[in-house]
């Protein structure tokens, strides 16, 4: 998160590229900590206890998210001080730093850091595996990624290190359907049937 105060010439000294390679270190830890969340009893065979204290599976997941999301803030907080401790060793090793950082960046990067921990979250209850839920975190982006380097609609409509990236940024201007479908797709669609799949899943 302090990368640009160590190598100012690779970012640009403003205070909302800071924050944004703050919300790019929080894209790799977060997912990973909602996925341990959604399938560390499923991985410890515990989730049957947890069930039989409350068969109603519906709140087991409601809790668990909301823990997730909680986990989500505090980190979005921590990334915040830190991105403020960065420009001020900025400043006071005399760098001029450029002050662009509004209540839109803001907002941009406190949603990018919500879409990351909903993307672990579902991921985590969709295969209720922690390895398997965490290789996936960082195969099928880098899998879609690659798609799309050959197909613009990948690219423009589902690959989230474009889609997401016009949230951290807050450029919605013509971008909100693709956003919208990008969300579906590495959220709605995976959270749905990973609900699904808790709530009919035998664990006896």
């Amino acid at each position: 998160m302090l990368v640009p105060v160590l190598a100012p010439t690779s970012f640009d000294q403003t205070d909302a590229s800071y924050l944004r390679v703050a919300a790019l270190g929080l894209s790799i830890l977060l997912p990973v900590v909602a996925i341990l969340m959604f399938t560390g009893e499923w991985s410890q065979r515990s989730i049957m206890t947890t069930f039989t204290q409350e068969p109603r599976r519906i709140r087991v997941l409601n809790a668990k998210l909301a823990v997730s999301m909680v986990l989500g803030g505090g980190a979005a907080v921590f990334g915040g001080v830190v991105t403020a401790a960065g420009l001020g060793l900025a400043s006071a090793s005399g760098r001029v730093l450029e002050a662009d950082l509004t209540a839109g960046g803001i907002t941009g990067y406190l949603l990018f850091v919500v879409l990351n921990v909903l993307a672990g979250v579902a991921l985590g209850a969709l295969l209720q595996s922690s390895a398997t839920a965490i290789a996936a975190s960082f195969a099928l982006p880098a899998a879609v990624a690659v798609l799309g380097t050959a197909s613009t609609l990948v690219a423009d409509w589902i690959d989230m290190s474009t889609t997401w990236n016009w949230v951290l940024e807050n450029d919605w201007a013509g971008h909100v359907p693709q956003i919208s479908v990008s969300i579906v797709f590495w959220v709605a669609v995976p959270l749905a049937a990973g609900v699904v799949r808790t709530i009919r899943r035998d664990v006896a």
